[in-house]
């Protein structure tokens, strides 16, 4: 578990809170061990986005440029990751901190959270945000978040899908274990090979995607765990991975 943990400032994404963020997320990331990643937050706000006063006018381009192109790095860092991470979101999600709940490979979410991309509202459109946004939600719903800066409530984000589940604040804990720990069943390999392959069979055309997805399903079977599962299965008794 990666815990935000800067609550006096919303837990912005700083810059220095982008660089551990990286550094949380790359620690033991080749362990056999590490199974899944749970990125949480301290109080009641997930995260705000990016800190403000790092773009001010006082400091220059080249400043600015570190700072979105860090942030772009670790959200795509989430999805190059050979482990599943989940969002375990309990508070407000705005700007880039929503384009880290869209990022995620899985977010559960307290009734009580609201998402929102409202950089319009200060004169700096949510153009990276739109990004993961643009890639979880309806279009329309996403321009719709971006244009007017209106909040989702969690029911209406999980409506489009930009969150898996909603739970009661006193639930999210116990259901967000409930998720890591059924991950921890499947071999790791395994996972790993069906994550690297979704993202990338989504961005492509149907005839790309089938004919890469079919040769990974060979693929698939030339790992141990892959004749492990099958062996497994017809000798009907629980498989024993070795990840």
């Amino acid at each position: 578990t990666i815990v935000l943990n800067n609550p006096r400032r919303r837990n912005a994404l700083s810059l220095p809170m982008l660089q551990s963020l990286r550094r949380d997320l790359l620690h033991d990331v080749k362990s056999r061990e590490l199974r899944v990643i749970v990125i949480a937050a301290e109080g009641p706000v997930f995260c705000s986005g990016h800190d403000l006063k790092e773009l001010s006018s006082e400091d220059d381009v080249k400043h600015h440029s570190q700072v979105f192109e860090l942030c772009a790095e670790v959200m795509t860092l989430i999805q190059k990751l050979p482990v599943p991470v989940i969002a375990k979101v309990n508070g407000l999600a705005t700007a880039a901190g929503c384009q880290l709940v869209a990022s995620c490979d899985i977010a559960v979410a307290s009734e009580k959270s609201q998402f929102a991309t409202p950089g319009v509202n200060i004169g700096l459109f949510c153009s990276t945000p739109a990004v993961a946004l643009g890639r979880s939600l309806p279009r329309k719903v996403a321009l719709e978040m971006l244009f007017t800066g209106e909040p989702l409530s969690a029911q209406e984000a999980l409506m489009h899908g930009l969150v898996s589940k909603v739970v009661p604040e006193d639930k999210l804990e116990e259901e967000t274990m409930k998720i890591s720990q059924k991950i921890c069943e499947s071999s790791k390999s395994v996972l790993a090979l069906g994550k690297a392959t979704f993202y990338r069979q989504i961005t492509q055309d149907l005839d790309t995607a089938y004919k890469m997805t079919t040769k990974v399903m060979v693929d698939n079977l030339t790992l141990r765990d892959g004749q492990e599962g099958i062996e497994a299965f017809v000798q009907k008794r629980k498989p024993v991975w070795s990840h």
